[in-house]
């Protein structure tokens, strides 16, 4: 019989296969009980046609690249691992980084986080939802670089960091996760939006600090609950609309403070986003 371990490590080459090869990413994920953060079993699974669930409490079955309930009257819940490991990879996240996690939930991928960044780094992780907070400080006591702090991340103040982590959707950057960014930071949140009776959709806006502006990026196409703080809810079917026209990934550059020009694909308050690469 195979052991947990197994199940385990077979799991995080499963979510990272299709990747750029990167050893830390699948040990990060092999590291971590999943069953730790998503509650006692039997699980709810989240399928298109429907909640699922689970046969037993056998945390095997936490080991497919399956959406876990956390709170499904609230829509959320422990996440995709394959879009995670994407994002991750995507970020290149380093030994001895600092990380801001923003909508933490009960800190499932805020402990493959510190697994990366390791005993040097450091990661800070927001959660609004104080029952979701409250099991992330539980869940993740014995990691002593990481903080769990109850309140929004979309809210002044924020350290400066090397990487902003957001996993709730957002009509636009809030100038505060640019400006938390150290030179060669990067942010990598839901840039999402939506109509009446449709779900919100949108995609993950990678964005790093240059030397010359902001290189910018969509990862991949994602739908999210949206983020207290940084959702406007006049902005929403604008955003939609953006990403109906299915040219998302013309997206080269992030600006701030300037005019949009014939280069934009949406501008929001004091930020746009170009065709053209970062000046």
């Amino acid at each position: 019989m195979t052991s947990l371990e197994g199940h385990r490590e077979f799991y995080a080459r499963l979510i990272t296969a299709g990747l750029p090869k990167n050893p830390r990413l699948v040990m990060a994920f092999a590291a971590v009980p999943r069953e730790r953060f998503v509650g006692p079993g039997p699980w709810q699974i989240l399928t298109a046609s429907g909640p699922l669930e689970t046969p037993t409490s056998d945390p095997a079955f936490l080991y497919q690249d399956v959406l876990v309930a956390l709170a499904p009257e609230r829509r959320i819940n422990n996440g995709q691992p394959s879009l995670h490991a994407l994002c991750l990879s995507a970020l290149d996240v380093k030994p001895g980084e600092r990380v801001l996690h923003i909508g933490a939930g009960t800190g499932y991928y805020t402990a493959v986080l510190n697994e990366l960044v390791g005993p040097q780094g450091e990661v800070i992780a927001y959660e609004i939802e104080e029952d979701l907070a409250r099991l992330a400080a539980e869940n993740l006591s014995d990691k002593a670089n990481v903080r769990v702090l109850h309140r929004s991340g979309a809210e002044a103040p924020l350290p400066d960091a090397d990487i902003v982590y957001v996993n709730a959707g957002a009509t636009g950057p809030p100038q505060i996760w640019l400006d938390a960014l150290r030179l060669g930071g990067r942010l990598l949140f839901p840039l999402t939006g939506g109509r009446k009776g449709v779900n919100d959709v949108g995609g993950m806006l990678l964005v790093a600090r240059g030397e010359k502006g902001y290189p910018a990026k969509f990862v991949s196409g994602v739908s999210f609950i949206q983020c207290i703080g940084a959702s406007d809810e006049r902005e929403m079917e604008r955003v939609w609309h953006a990403f109906q026209r299915g040219d998302a990934r013309s997206v080269e550059s992030l600006r701030r403070a300037t005019a949009p020009d014939k280069s934009c694909w949406l501008a929001g308050e004091g930020w746009w986003l170009s065709r053209d690469a970062a000046e």
